[in-house]
């Protein structure tokens, strides 16, 4: 009984000690959890504090940067009225000075016409006295040609119809004699002058063949390449053609892509940018984009270094800065497959070599040759041929008037105004029609020489005709019989300018008429 009683006092005591240790526990927890919320709340406090200030800080710097764009704001505003006033005071100056030099005019009229008016009554006055004079003259004539008529028999019509036809006829005989025989005189010593000239030219003026290809090719280092160039749904090729302007073709054609444009120097710098990005083997828009850009700038820099080696090969300075990134330009535009600014190079020494030999500068004349197809580095950005477009760009940059119109004239679009302008449409000619300085496919070959063949055919008292000289010369054989020596020349000009109406060509094209008178007789 003892024990039991023990173990429930025991029992008791560890249950009060459990339940006081409880208590002293939960009250620790208690007191620490108040510890924690009132420092939650004093940094709860304190972060609100902070966060006030900086508000009020922005909202300060915020108010004072408006402030301050405003009053920038207001200040271009007033520079820009003051501008505007000065602009408006000037032209109110213009105006007064204009007014005023209407009046000084006005009045300067007033006393002109005020001494018009005088001299209009004394030359009514004189008209007068004249008008008197001459019905006196009148009748004095009729007197005279009445006392003429009768002495010769014959009326006054009937005596001038005579004497007119009498005159017509030794003036028509007279004027064709002499006229066919200057014209042959003039024919064989200006052939003989220009062959020489012309030889001189050619001969000191030796030049590889200078045709080019305008097909712009790219190589690929495998097929594999062309899924890349194209890129995830077209992205690449359409960044691509965007940037540069120009149609990339990607056809069957193996390892190679073609790219096709009108502008030879876009058609340039996207080749030059595709082979650097091929290089790089980075594709993409971003990648396309920088390096179009980046062969753009270089193309720049590029065709001013190429114009300004051209000026230096022929020896011409001071030229605008505006003309030689054009004379850049012509590096890549051909004309019937010709380089158009080796041609202009050649051009400019063969005018200048006739120009020595004519006496005349060779500085202006090599000048005129090197800039007379400068044009053909814009026509396909502006309406108009060439020769003009070339013109007035070269007279808005500062070039004399004589260059200006060989420019023009080249393609006697316009009248040549000098011996220069003849020497630069000359040297084009020569330049563009020596053999194998052009280019054409076979083609359009044959439908030229089947044209020239046809229009001769087409006039009458032709029997046969034929081009020969890889179309150059135009050989006719006339009907002798309905055609007299007259005739033919006739026919060979006419022939001629129907070629120059329906036919483009390169150089020139030589019409020969044949006539002839054939008797058979046979001896038995």
């Amino acid at each position: 009984m003892q024990t039991y009683i023990v173990v429930i006092i025991t029992a008791i005591v560890s249950l009060l000690i459990s339940l006081i240790l409880v208590l002293i526990y939960y009250k620790i927890k208690k007191d620490t959890a108040f510890r924690i919320i009132s420092q939650t709340k004093t940094i709860a406090n304190d972060l609100i504090e902070e966060a006030k200030k900086e508000s009020q800080s922005m909202k300060k710097k915020i108010i004072l940067d408006a402030k301050e764009e405003w009053f920038k704001t207001q200040r271009n505003y007033e520079n820009e009225i003051k501008e505007r006033q000065k602009e408006v005071r000037n032209l109110e100056n213009k105006f007064n000075e204009r007014v005023n030099n209407f009046d000084k005019r006005l009045e300067a009229f007033d006393k002109k016409e005020n001494s018009l008016i005088e001299i209009d009554k004394k030359l009514k006055k004189q008209e007068e006295h004249v008008n008197t004079r001459a019905k006196e003259v009148d009748t004095m004539i009729e007197e005279q040609k009445k006392k003429l008529e009768s002495i010769a028999g014959m009326t006054k019509d009937q005596a001038v119809a005579v004497l007119r036809e009498e005159m017509k006829q030794d003036a028509r005989n007279l004027a064709a004699n002499e006229i066919r025989q200057d014209m042959e005189q003039l024919k064989i010593d200006a052939n003989k002058k220009a062959a020489e000239i012309i030889s001189t030219a050619i001969q000191r003026l030796a030049v590889d063949h200078i045709s080019e290809t305008t097909v712009a090719v790219v190589s690929l280092p495998s097929d594999e390449m062309k899924g890349r160039i194209i890129g995830r749904e077209g992205r690449n090729i359409r960044a691509f053609e965007k940037a540069s302007g120009v149609d990339l073709i990607i056809d069957d054609t193996p390892e190679a892509v073609v790219l096709s444009c009108f502008d030879p120097v876009r058609r340039e710098v996207a080749r030059l940018a595709l082979e650097k990005l091929i290089a790089d083997g980075r594709i993409h828009p971003g990648r396309i984009e920088e390096l179009i850009e980046k062969t753009r700038k270089e193309m720049d820099a590029n065709l001013i270094s190429i114009g300004e080696k051209a000026c230096l090969d022929t020896n011409i300075h001071n030229i605008s800065p505006n003309l030689i990134k054009l004379i850049g330009r012509l590096h890549y535009r051909t004309s019937y497959g010709q380089n158009v600014l080796n041609h202009s190079i050649e051009a400019a020494w063969i005018c200048g070599i006739m120009a020595k030999e004519l006496g005349l500068d060779q500085e202006i004349a090599r000048r005129c040759g090197f800039l007379h197809d400068i044009g053909k580095a814009i026509d396909h950005e502006f309406d108009g041929s060439h020769a003009v477009l070339g013109a007035n760009f070269a007279r808005k940059n500062g070039e004399s008037r004589l260059v200006v119109n060989a420019i023009e004239a080249h393609h006697e679009e316009v009248e040549a105004e000098s011996v220069y302008a003849v020497l630069a449409q000359a040297s084009d000619a020569v330049s563009g029609a020596r053999p194998g300085a052009r280019r054409e496919m076979l083609e359009t070959y044959m439908q030229r020489l089947e044209k020239l063949e046809e229009i001769a055919n087409a006039f009458e008292g032709v029997n046969k005709s034929f081009a020969i000289q890889a179309g150059r010369e135009l050989r006719i054989i006339v009907d002798p019989t309905n055609i007299d020596d007259n005739q033919t020349m006739y026919i060979a000009m006419d022939i001629a300018k129907q070629i120059e109406k329906e036919i483009q060509y390169p150089g020139q094209i030589k019409v020969t008429v044949l006539r002839e008178t054939r008797q058979t007789a046979v001896a038995k």
